[in-house]
């Protein structure tokens, strides 16, 4: 079982919050403003998960509590965490991805602890009564979801397809032997045969890949209890060979965890040119708001 940031997935956590602090409140706002990690339950959980953790700058994380609610969170530069530091701060990759694992890091930290939503990367308050304010105005949601997502993980399963793998695979040897050897042909002929060799074993790749996804989500319908489906990853978020073709997020009860792993991790066995990655468990980026669909119905959309 692999654990990896998952970039963007992490990036696109839930609930909706505003992207570091605009204008009209930053007039009035002290040196340090409040970033939020995650919100959970008052309790036990997250108290013992603060001592240990060590947020954004190097700031100790902190709880900020309201009506049973306690959100995580440390002090930040304002500056660097206004509405304009933020968006300088994402689009340099290397501090992008610092603050991407540092609050990945925090959330996950806690959700070994209890069940928490982890909120969108850069989400700034003031200070912590704003926070406080915003879990009374907000408790209701808040809830619901943690009630919703109370004993289950997040695990991301991806579908490769990958024709170059295919190629390389040896053709599978049949009951009356090795195939006879072909006849000679002319380089022209040879190299035509070629191509359509090549373009056949591509259409081949993706066809079975596509096959291969189905049946994840025939398969993971029984074991999960959400689904998720996230853009395909390209690009530098592509790891490995192959081109990522389905990309989804389930949620998955703690005791079925082993299970589903088990139960996906095998259904590329033996389909050249397929390749399937699962990873988490994971704090549930992908179920933190309430849009997240079914598995049925997603199935049948």
């Amino acid at each position: 079982m692999t654990s990896h940031l998952q970039g963007d997935d992490a990036a696109a956590a839930a609930p909706q919050q505003p992207l570091g602090l605009p204008a009209e409140q930053r007039e009035s706002a002290p040196p340090s403003s409040s970033y939020v990690y995650a919100i959970g339950r008052a309790g036990a959980g997250l108290d013992t998960a603060v001592p240990r953790l060590t947020g954004l700058r190097d700031g100790r994380v902190r709880t900020a509590s309201a009506d049973g609610l306690t959100a995580l969170v440390s002090s930040v530069p304002a500056d660097a965490f206004s509405e304009e530091g933020m968006k300088a701060q994402l689009e340099n990759l290397t501090e992008l991805e610092e603050i991407a694992r540092t609050h990945h890091r925090v959330v996950e930290a806690a959700h070994t602890r209890t069940t928490v939503l982890p909120m969108r990367l850069a989400t700034v308050y003031l200070d912590d009564a704003r926070v406080r304010s915003m879990l009374r105005e907000r408790g209701a949601e808040f809830d619901a979801l943690l009630s919703r997502l109370e004993g289950h993980a997040e695990l991301g399963v991806k579908v490769y397809a990958d024709p170059r793998a295919a190629a390389a695979d040896p053709a599978p040897a049949t009951s009356d032997g090795p195939a006879p050897a072909a006849p000679p042909v002319s380089p022209g002929r040879a190299y035509l045969q070629q191509r359509r060799a090549r373009r056949q074993t591509q259409r081949d790749a993706y066809r079975a890949a596509g096959a291969v996804a189905d049946e994840v989500r025939d398969r993971a319908a029984a074991l999960a209890r959400d689904r998720v489906a996230h853009r395909p990853q390209q690009g530098e978020l592509a790891a490995g060979a192959g081109e990522n073709i389905a990309n989804e997020a389930y949620l998955v009860p703690m005791d079925r965890l082993r299970e589903f792993h088990r139960a996906l991790t095998v259904l590329a066995d033996g389909v050249p040119g397929v390749r399937i990655e699962v990873t988490g468990p994971w704090a549930p980026y992908s179920f933190a708001t309430a849009t997240a669909t079914p598995p049925a119905e997603s199935r049948r959309a």
